[in-house]
C-alpha cells in the first residue's frame, strides 16, 4: 500500500528524484508548472525530491473541488464526520514512527524532537473527534412569553492552512482536523521545503476514504500563497510563519473579507530567580533554546538571570550545553540537529556576528562546534551562548529561530517583568521560581499569551488554544482548543414562536 501510494504521490524525474504531485479531488494530479524547487535533508545534504511550485490555476481547481465537495460534506452528522477522524487517529498510531523518521528527513529533526511532534498532531485529531460536542449550540425557552431562543453553529465553507517549515507534520493538524470535522472543506498548502511529511499524510487519508474534495493539497511557493489569499471561493486562512509574513497574510486575506487567524515569530523569554531549583531549570532552558535546533515559535531565546542567580546560572547553562550532542536526527544520541538549510544556516550565523558587533560576549560558539566544522555539507550550528546581553540589543529584540540563547541580567523580579513586557513580540515566556507568589504576580503581569511556570516550552494542549499576542498573532480567534471551534463555524441565533 505504501509503495503503492508513493507512486501516486510522485514519479521519478529525469534527474531520478522524485517529483511530488499534488491531491486534488481525491486524487494525485500532476503539477502543471514551468518551476520546481528541491526538498534536501539538511544534515547531509542528500536531495530527497522535487516539489512543484504550483500556480493560481492549480489553486483554483483545488478551491473548485473543495466548493464543490461542501454541500454534502457539511449536510453529513457531525458524529458520521467524526468517525472519519478515529480511522485517522489509527492510522497516525500506526505510522508513529515511519511519520518521525521523514521529519528526521527533511526537517533535520532529532527524533526525539520529531516523534514529540507527531505525538502533538494526533492529539489535535483526538480531539476533534469530539466535534458532536464541541459543535453543540445553546438554547433557552421562554426568553419572552411563549418565545423560544437557540444559538447553533453552522459550517461556512473552503478553508486552507499555510504551514510553516520547522512542524511540517503537526501544523497542519492544528486547523485541517478542526475544520473538516465542522462541516467545512479543507486546502494544505505545505512549506515547500518540508513538503513530504504532508505528502505522506495525504496519503494516508486517502485510505481514510474521505469524499472527493474534502480535504486536498497543493504544493507551492508565494503564487500559490498569494493565489489562495486572493481567490473569491476561500473562505478563512489560517497561517504559521514569520512576524512580517504573518501581517502580511492577515493584512491581504482581510481585505478579501476572509476569517484570518495568522500565527507570527517571537521572541520568548525565560526568567530565573534565585530560589529556582537549578538542575531542573538548566534541563528545561537547554530543552527550549535548542530543542528542534531552536526553530520554534515557542523556544525560549533569552534567559533573564534575577539578582545573584546570575553567576550560577552562566557556569550551569556552558556546562550543559557544551554536553548536548549535535548530530544528524536520525541517531538515537543526537540533542539537537541542524537548522533547515544553508540560507538559513547563513541567517543564523549573520545573527551571531551581529550580537558581537553589537557588544555581547560569546560564551558558547556553536559555529566551532566539531560537528559544523567537519560535516559542512549539512546546516548544523551547535548550541551558542551569549553573555553581556543588553535588553536593547537586536539579539535580545529580533527572532533568530536557531540555537542561540541570550543572557541578560536584572537587579530583581520588576526589572525582569519590565524586560520581558519591553519585547514587540508576546507569545510565551516562562519563570522559574519555588515561590507560588512570584509566579502568581508573573503570570497576572507578564504580557504574553502563553505562560509556563516551571515550564520551557509553555505549549498549549490540543484543548487549549494557542494564544500568542502582539505581533505574534494577527487576528482575533487563535489555533485549536474552543477558538477552532468559533473559527470555523458561523453562529446562527433563532427565536421561534409558534402559534395555536
Amino acid at each position: 500500500m505504501a509503495t503503492l501510494a508513493a507512486q501516486q504521490s510522485g514519479a521519478r524525474g529525469s534527474s531520478g528524484v522524485r517529483r511530488l504531485r499534488n491531491y486534488i479531488g481525491g486524487q494525485w494530479v500532476e503539477a502543471e508548472t514551468p518551476e520546481w524547487g528541491t526538498v534536501a535533508n539538511p544534515a547531509t545534504g542528500q536531495i530527497l525530491a522535487e516539489v512543484p511550485y504550483s500556480t493560481a490555476q492549480t489553486v483554483d481547481q483545488a478551491v473548485q473541488a473543495a466548493q464543490a465537495a461542501f454541500p454534502a460534506w457539511r449536510v453529513r452528522p457531525p458524529l458520521e464526520r467524526a468517525r472519519y477522524f478515529f480511522k485517522v487517529k489509527n492510522l497516525l498510531e500506526d505510522h508513529f514512527e515511519e511519520l518521525a523518521r521523514i521529519l528526521s528527513d527533511e526537517a533535520g529533526k532529532a527524533l526525539p524532537d520529531s516523534r514529540g511532534e507527531v505525538r502533538r498532531g494526533i492529539e489535535m485529531v483526538e480531539v476533534a473527534t469530539g466535534i458532536p460536542s464541541l459543535m453543540m449550540g445553546q438554547y433557552l425557552e421562554d426568553v419572552a412569553h411563549d418565545i423560544d431562543g437557540e444559538m447553533i453553529r453552522q459550517p461556512i465553507g473552503v478553508f486552507c492552512a499555510i504551514t510553516p517549515f520547522n512542524f511540517p507534520n503537526m501544523v497542519p493538524l492544528w486547523f485541517m482536523p478542526f475544520a473538516v470535522a465542522c462541516g467545512n472543506t479543507f486546502i494544505v498548502k505545505p512549506s515547500e521545503q518540508v513538503p513530504l511529511s504532508q505528502i505522506r499524510m495525504f496519503e494516508l487519508l486517502d485510505q481514510v476514504g474521505f469524499p472527493r474534495g474534502v480535504i486536498n493539497l497543493v504544493n507551492g511557493s508565494r503564487e500559490a500563497v498569494n493565489a489562495l489569499l486572493d481567490h473569491k471561493g476561500v473562505r478563512g486562512v489560517s497561517f504559521v510563519g514569520s512576524a512580517t509574513t504573518a501581517k502580511y497574510v492577515y493584512t491581504k486575506a482581510a481585505a478579501a473579507g476572509k476569517r484570518v487567524q495568522a500565527l507570527g515569530g517571537a521572541k520568548n523569554f525565560m526568567v530565573v530567580m534565585p530560589d529556582a531549583a537549578m538542575g531542573k531549570t538548566l534541563d528545561a532552558i537547554m530543552g527550549s533554546a535548542f530543542g528542534a535546533a531552536g526553530q520554534r515559535c515557542l523556544a525560549g531565546s533569552v534567559v533573564v538571570a534575577v539578582g545573584d542567580v546570575y553567576d550560577t546560572l552562566k557556569q550551569g547553562l556552558v556546562s550543559t550545553a557544551s554536553a548536548l550532542a549535535v548530530g544528524d536526527g536520525h541517531s538515537e544520541k543526537t540533542d539537537v540537529g541542524p537548522v533547515i538549510s544553508k540560507t538559513h544556516q547563513g541567517k543564523v550565523q549573520g545573527w551571531i556576528e551581529k550580537g558581537l558587533a553589537e557588544g555581547a560576549t560569546l560564551l558558547l560558539d556553536g559555529r566551532q562546534h566539531p560537528t559544523a566544522v567537519a560535516h559542512q555539507e549539512g546546516c548544523f550550528i551547535g548550541p551558542t551562548i551569549f553573555d553581556g546581553v543588553r535588553p536593547e540589543m537586536s539579539i535580545a529584540q529580533e527572532e533568530i529561530f536557531g540555537p542561540v540563547l541570550s543572557l541578560v541580567r536584572a537587579r530583581d523580579f520588576d526589572e525582569a517583568v519590565s524586560i520581558v513586557n519591553g519585547s514587540r513580540f508576546g507569545n510565551a515566556s516562562s519563570i522559574f521560581t519555588r515561590s507560588g507568589k512570584a509566579a502568581r504576580e508573573y503570570k497576572y503581569r507578564v504580557q504574553a499569551g502563553m505562560i509556563g511556570v516551571n515550564i520551557g516550552v509553555a505549549a498549549p494542549m490540543a484543548f487549549f488554544s494557542f494564544t500568542g499576542w502582539k505581533e505574534s498573532f494577527f487576528g482575533d480567534l487563535h489555533a485549536h482548543g474552543r477558538d477552532a471551534i468559533e473559527f470555523f463555524t458561523e453562529k446562527k441565533t433563532v427565536i421561534t414562536r409558534w402559534f395555536e
